[in-house]
């Protein structure tokens, strides 16, 4: 009785009030943030995450111009329900170059963060052009006109520099590659030895079916690059972190 009569007190008071509030938040604030100075990286290291190519870069871009994340979410939590429905919970490393990050809060939609790979590049194609065809009970828009809309990447190294200043690992060479790479990644015809080298694991394929390189090209391009880079058959995360 006597605490709740001392806390009648403080509540009583507004600037005690307002002071010990201030104490409690930054002590609370100090707890979480002093320790990150004193980590070497806050993000683990998981081999297989690359920077995107150009042509998956630009389709990231595209995906969020049309307001996807709006019902996409990208972080699968570890829970056992989404677990089972999505695949292996999302790692920090998935999103280290991710400027700014897909994570999402609202799934209308389900969560992305594993698409990669589960669907044809034809399924795709369909479900874009007329998503209730492929999923009736879907609310999508539709999204037809990214096939006739060409794009020859005339811009992305200026993109690509961008997100180097950032932080990205894009080197020199990957700029200067940029329009060939990104050209090469929609045309199975090319000779992508060079995008390959430069970008593990590139899925090369001509996504849209279509003659032109399209955006349509690059957004399922992005699409059929989430959630593939690190290989879980083999992934073990660290137990001191």
């Amino acid at each position: 009785m006597a605490f709740l009569d001392k806390h009648a007190a403080i509540e009583k008071h507004a600037t005690l009030l307002l002071v010990l509030s201030f104490l409690v938040v930054t002590i609370g604030g100090l707890v979480q943030i002093v320790p990150l100075f004193y980590l070497e990286n806050t993000i683990e290291k998981v081999e297989g995450v690359r920077p995107y190519t150009p042509l998956e870069l630009a389709g990231r871009d595209i995906y969020i111009r049309e307001g996807c994340y709006v019902c996409h979410s990208q972080m699968i939590r570890p829970m056992r329900d989404e677990v089972e429905r999505y695949g292996p919970y999302s790692l920090a490393a998935e999103s280290m170059y991710d400027h700014p990050f897909q994570w999402g809060s609202k799934r209308t939609g389900p969560d992305l963060a594993r698409v990669g790979g589960r669907y044809s590049d034809s399924w795709h194609v369909d479900h874009l052009i007329n998503p209730q065809a492929v999923v009736p009970e879907s609310v999508m828009p539709k999204y037809s006109f990214l096939a006739n809309a060409e794009i020859d990447g005339r811009y992305i190294a200026d993109v690509m520099s961008t997100h180097a200043f950032v932080g990205v690992p894009y080197t020199t060479e990957m700029i200067e590659a940029a329009v060939e790479d990104f050209k090469a990644q929609a045309d199975p015809n090319a000779d992508s030895t060079g995008l390959q080298e430069r970008y593990a694991k590139t899925n090369v394929s001509n996504f849209d079916g279509q003659a032109a390189l399209t955006e349509m090209d690059a957004l399922i391009a992005y699409l059929q690059v989430l959630g593939t880079m690190v290989d879980f058959s083999t992934f073990t995360p660290d137990a001191s972190r």
